[in-house]
Formats: structure tokens, C-alpha cells, sequence
């Protein structure tokens, strides 16, 4: 869900997105729209540095919303913080 927890999570952890959007499983998003963006679960986080970047992610699967397949967790580049 977008909203404060990505935005409080992109501060704490200090990881810098323009964009940071939060979903406790990790699974389910909006799309991210300014760059570099950041998902977040309750546990770590993945960096786009760029919309081609987000885009060619092979785990992301882009429709009206963002699914991830495994959760953000299955993403190579993830950041595990907690």
C-alpha cells in the first residue's frame, strides 16, 4: 500500500527513493512512478534505480497492479534489514 509505512520505512533504513511503496507480504503493489523507487516488506527492501531497471525485473509482473512473483524477497538485489 503506498502511503506513510513505505515513506517512514525509506527513512529509517535510509535507503533514498523518491518512491517507496509497502506491502507486509511483499506481493502486492501500486506501480512505482518516480525513480529511484523502492518496495518494502516488513523485512528489507529492493532499490530501482530507473524505470528501465524496474521494468526488465524478471520477477515483477506489470498489469493494473505490481505482483511479484515470491514475494520481494525473491528478488536477487533484495536488502534485508530486520
Amino acid at each position: 500500500m503506498p502511503g506513510p509505512i513505505g515513506r517512514k520505512l525509506n527513512e529509517e533504513w535510509g535507503v533514498g527513493a523518491k518512491h517507496a511503496l509497502f506491502r507486509q507480504d511483499g506481493r502486492w503493489y501500486h506501480h512505482l512512478e518516480r525513480f529511484p523507487g523502492a518496495l518494502f516488506d516488513e523485512h528489507g527492501f529492493v532499490v530501482f534505480e530507473n524505470e528501465l531497471e524496474y521494468r526488465q525485473c524478471p520477477q515483477l509482473r506489470h498489469g493494473k497492479e505490481l505482483n511479484v512473483d515470491g514475494g520481494i524477497k525473491s528478488i536477487p538485489r533484495y536488502t534485508r534489514v530486520r
